[in-house]
C-alpha cells in the first residue's frame, strides 16, 4: 500500500509540474530600431498583437516586450543585447533591423557595410541562441514605397534582405519577409507609385495600415 501511495503522489506531482510548464508564458522580445520602438505605442504593431492575443483568449500564453531604439543599426543591437534582451531571459527574439544600416549611408554618411552587417547579424543571433531562445528574423521593409524599384536605396535594401533570407535558410530560422510583403502590397495597392502613404507615413515608419499588416504577419509566423 505504501508503494502504491508513493507512486500516486509521484504521478500527481509530475502532472502538477507539467501543468506549470505548459502554463508558463512565452516571453517574446521585439529587437530593433525606431519602427520597433514606436510599436509599443497605441496602434503600434506590438500593441495590436497584444490586443489580438487578448481577443483570442491567449493572454496566459504570451508576454510581449519592445526593445527598439531610434537610429539603431545592427552593431547597436549587438552592443546592447546583454542588458536589453538577454537579461530578460526571453523565449523568442524577433530581430527587425537593416533600414538604418542602409538609409544612414546616404542621409548621414554612416551605415553598415554589407560584409560587416552579416558579421554583426550572425553574432547577435548566436548570442541569443546560446541562451536557449528561438530567433525569428525580419527583412527591412522599405525606404520608400515606389513599387518599380526606383527608390534610391532599393538596391542596397534588396541586397541586405537577400542576405537575411539566405542566412535564415542556412540556419533554419523562421523569417517574416516584410521586404517582399510590402513590395507585393505596393504593387497591388499603389497604382500611382507613390513614395509614401501606403503602409508608411514617410517611406519608412509605419502608418496605421502598416502596423496592422505587420501585426498580422508577425502573428501568422509567431503562433
Amino acid at each position: 500500500m505504501g508503494y502504491k501511495l508513493l507512486l500516486l503522489i509521484t504521478f500527481i506531482a509530475c502532472l502538477f509540474l507539467l501543468s506549470f510548464k505548459l502554463d508558463k508564458k512565452k516571453k517574446i522580445i521585439f529587437f530593433g530600431d525606431s519602427i520597433t520602438e514606436a510599436a509599443v505605442d497605441k496602434g503600434g504593431f506590438i500593441d495590436l498583437l497584444q490586443t489580438m492575443i487578448q481577443q483570442k483568449k491567449m493572454g496566459q500564453n504570451y508576454e510581449l516586450y519592445g526593445a527598439g531604439l531610434s537610429g539603431n543599426k545592427i552593431y547597436d543591437l549587438y552592443l546592447r543585447i546583454e542588458d536589453d534582451v538577454l537579461a530578460k531571459k526571453p523565449d523568442i527574439v524577433v530581430i527587425w533591423v537593416g533600414v538604418n544600416d542602409v538609409w544612414h549611408k546616404s542621409i548621414l554618411g554612416t551605415g553598415t557595410d554589407f560584409d560587416k552587417f552579416g558579421q554583426f547579424y550572425n553574432a547577435v543571433v548566436k548570442k541569443i541562441q546560446q541562451q536557449g531562445a528561438k530567433v525569428f528574423v525580419v527583412t527591412p521593409a522599405a525606404i520608400g514605397e515606389k513599387n518599380d524599384f526606383t527608390n534610391s536605396q532599393d538596391g542596397d535594401l534588396n541586397s541586405y534582405s537577400n542576405w537575411i533570407r539566405e542566412y535564415a535558410a542556412v540556419n533554419n530560422l523562421a523569417i517574416i519577409d516584410l521586404r517582399k510583403i510590402f513590395h507585393d502590397y505596393s504593387l497591388a495597392n499603389n497604382p500611382s507609385n507613390e513614395f509614401k502613404g501606403i503602409l508608411t507615413s514617410d517611406g519608412v515608419h509605419l502608418n496605421a495600415k502598416g502596423n496592422a499588416l505587420v501585426a498580422d504577419e508577425m502573428w501568422r509566423v509567431l503562433q
